[in-house]
């Protein structure tokens, strides 16, 4: 007889960790059936179960003794036209691969590509307990990522999107462990980031009667760049298009709405701005009209201090409403940008402000009295790449905000190789996975959360290190020959 085990509760969710147990990825119940159960029932069972593998288990003990897959039904059925009245044991896999329902996940994925297998088996005490395929463990992190897309969606307060807030952090962060590489994280973590953003937006946009107006929320800075790490602060703003009606009034409708998205956002583990680039700020919640004034300030007479702090509103992208507002901006900004030298000049000198992390003789050059023998990889780091892309985006009309996506872009425009484009890309990102990496360390103090103390680093590390560092130099030289001050 075939035991077809029954299905889970739907509360049982899949583990987000390649690190979890085993026990935690099985969906279901296994179907097993004695080994002398003919093919034709076993071929019945799985087709009304929809399943691609039959568990062939001892009558007595339930103890797995071989597996009959899609793959065996391929190679031994199909093509070898065989009997479908034979017992399945005499067409099924054996001896049997198992592993105990404790062992990781990654374990698991690690034994399947080691045995070419594409099922493994797990048993508890000896006993059949499960089945979990190659595609289960490989969808892990997307299911994680499905799950907390559908919470977001679902929220009808702010708390359950604390809850989820806590759960992106937590996804990143066992994604980091599993070896995912910086940009397709940052690209993640920015998304989801994203989806929780423009949630709260709607839950807060419910409670008030805003103008009538075309509104759009801004995302600002690393945001804007799709670069935001597992630790970040807000920096946002508002457009508006309301025609026939002043913008102190609109404005003055709109700050209380974007005073509360700012302290829910803070609520949900992303802390109010320092400087106060926010929507709430009366600065940052502009008519059309008004940006464009600001901006063209900016361009017209530029100060390299003001650019200093200013630069990371020339990295805006909408993230709620009117997106068009937004489009508009950057088609503007870009070409205004792109005719004024002057003004390119010195957004690039505010770039060439800062150091390099090396010295004249290829060592670490530390910065910080209050934290010896370390390097601040944000400033020193990853800086150089995202300033030089944007000087270099600005000034030859490209209107991508991520950093790499600036570099690839404009650096073929100003005669860069795709070697040293890709190699300017790897060094970014390399430090951007450094900043992960101690943002996720135990017990890091807030001013020291993004430096990094080469000798605790391995010797592959320090040398990487300095590699990167290597070619944020070239860049920043590349930069300092195309804006010399003549």
């Amino acid at each position: 007889m075939i035991d077809t085990g029954s299905d889970r509760s739907a509360t049982r969710m899949l583990a987000q960790s390649m690190y979890s147990p085993l026990a935690s990825v099985v969906r279901r119940e296994p179907v097993s059936c004695p080994p002398d159960t003919p093919l034709r029932d076993a071929l019945t069972a799985m087709r009304e179960h929809r399943i691609g593998s039959m568990i062939v288990a001892d009558r007595e003990t339930r103890s797995p003794i071989g597996i009959f897959t899609l793959h065996d039904l391929l190679d031994k059925v199909a093509v070898g036209h065989c009997d479908l009245n034979q017992p399945i044991e005499q067409v099924m896999t054996s001896p049997l691969v198992t592993l105990e329902s404790q062992v990781s996940a990654y374990q698991a994925m690690v034994t399947m590509v080691r045995q070419g297998m594409r099922h493994v088996v797990i048993v508890d005490e000896g006993r059949l307990a499960g089945v979990v395929s190659a595609n289960d463990l490989f969808n892990l992190q997307r299911l994680g990522v499905t799950e907390i897309s559908g919470a977001i969606q679902a929220a009808t307060e702010l708390g359950a999107l604390k809850a989820v807030a806590v759960d992106i952090r937590k996804l990143a962060g066992n994604m980091l462990t599993k070896g995912v590489g910086a940009e397709p994280l940052t690209q993640l973590i920015s998304s989801l980031n994203d989806l929780l953003t423009i949630r709260i937006i709607e839950l807060v946009r419910a409670r008030y009667d805003l103008p009538a107006a075309k509104l759009c929320w801004l995302a600002l800075g690393s945001e804007g760049r799709y670069e935001q790490t597992i630790s970040t602060d807000q920096d946002n703003g508002l457009v508006f298009d309301a025609p026939g009606i002043p913008a102190d009034e609109v404005r003055k409708a709109l700050l209380p709405f974007a005073r509360e998205v700012n302290e829910s956002l803070d609520a949900c583990g992303f802390p109010l701005c320092k400087g106060n680039v926010m929507a709430s700020n009366p600065e940052w919640c502009r008519s059309v009209e008004e940006w464009h004034r600001r901006f063209e300030g900016w361009i017209s007479s530029p100060k390299p201090d003001a650019l200093l702090t200013a630069g990371i509103f020339f990295d805006f992208r909408p993230i709620w409403g009117e997106a068009s507002l937004a489009g508009q901006l950057r088609d503007w900004l870009v070409g205004a940008a792109e005719a004024n030298s002057l003004f390119l000049f010195h957004l690039a000198q505010a770039v060439l402000s800062t150091r390099s992390p090396l010295g004249v003789f290829g060592g670490f050059v530390y910065d910080s009295a209050e934290f010896p023998h370390t390097i601040d990889l944000k400033m020193h780091g990853t800086q150089p790449f995202v300033g030089s892309a944007r000087v270099y985006a600005l000034a030859h009309g490209v209107t991508h905000t991520n950093t790499a996506q600036r570099l690839r872009t404009a650096g073929e425009k100003i005669g860069l190789s795709a070697e040293s484009i890709a190699a300017a890309v790897e060094a970014f990102y390399f430090l951007q996975l450094m900043r992960f990496r101690r943002q996720q360390a135990p017990h890091v103090e807030d001013g020291n959360i993004n430096r990094v103390d080469p000798r605790r680093l391995n010797e592959l590390e320090r040398h990487t290190l300095k590699e990167a560092f290597r070619q944020g130099r070239k860049l920043r030289q590349r930069l300092e020959l195309d804006y010399h001050p003549r």
